[in-house]
């Protein structure tokens, strides 16, 4: 490759980046694996595509480095490249959030609730839930709270939260989130918890946007208060 060639070719690998990003079962993929790293089967089955489709799916996505893998016995498992990969996913949905009357029409009719939390820090946040005015919950499974949640919080997946929504604390604000800011999960679960007589808002970013912002993932396990 010539010095003359070098534009042609940069635009051709660009272009290669944004095919991987052209397809609406890859941008599901990428979005649950800024969550946690996941088997191609823990992706194939919430996506209802077989292994080897979803499979077909990672091979774009890993040719364009924006997932890698490692093997784990017999499994394949898949994760997110890195940061900047992360960072670029939340840039594509953000704009599209932002530019498209029919992403802002869809978002403003079932995802532009009351129950939003307005713009609030990743530090005022964590002020006030080491003050004791939050209790934040993660609604996403025990395996992708496992692997990394925001400082503080407590789990309890949105497929368990009726049966437990007495381990909160009736006291608090109640600030949940699971994977976005159009996570039906979040949305349901909030008003399950408004209708409980909770004081619940819901937090539109969470893990991914946390990373995005440099901040740091905590690891720990935070059992809920039972208020019984």
């Amino acid at each position: 490759m010539t010095l003359e060639e070098l534009p042609e070719r940069m635009y051709e690998q660009f272009a290669e980046l944004g095919q991987a990003l052209s397809d609406p079962t890859r941008l599901r993929i990428l979005n649950r694996l800024c969550q946690s790293e996941l088997s191609v089967r823990e992706l194939a089955d919430p996506l209802g595509h077989s292994a080897a489709n979803t499979s077909a799916h990672l091979q774009v996505l890993r040719r364009a480095r924006l997932v890698t893998k490692r093997k784990e016995g017999r499994q394949v498992i898949y994760s997110i490249a890195s940061d900047r990969a992360l960072r670029l996913w939340l840039a594509l949905r953000d704009t599209a959030l932002e530019q498209i009357p029919e992403v802002r029409e869809a978002m403003r009719k079932y995802a532009s609730d009351e129950a939003l939390l307005p713009d609030l820090s990743g530090d005022e946040l964590l002020e006030k839930v080491k003050g004791g005015e939050i209790e934040l919950l993660d609604l996403r499974s025990s395996k992708e709270y496992e692997s990394g949640h925001l400082p503080e919080a407590r789990s309890i997946p949105h497929t368990e939260l009726a049966d437990r929504i007495s381990e909160l604390d009736p006291d608090k604000t109640v600030v949940a989130y699971c994977r976005g800011p159009w996570c039906v999960a979040a949305i349901k679960s909030v008003q399950i918890l408004r209708d409980q007589g909770l004081d619940v808002r819901r937090l539109p970013g969470g893990v991914a946007e946390w990373r995005s912002e440099g901040r740091t993932l905590d690891f720990e396990s935070h059992t809920a208060r039972n208020s019984q």
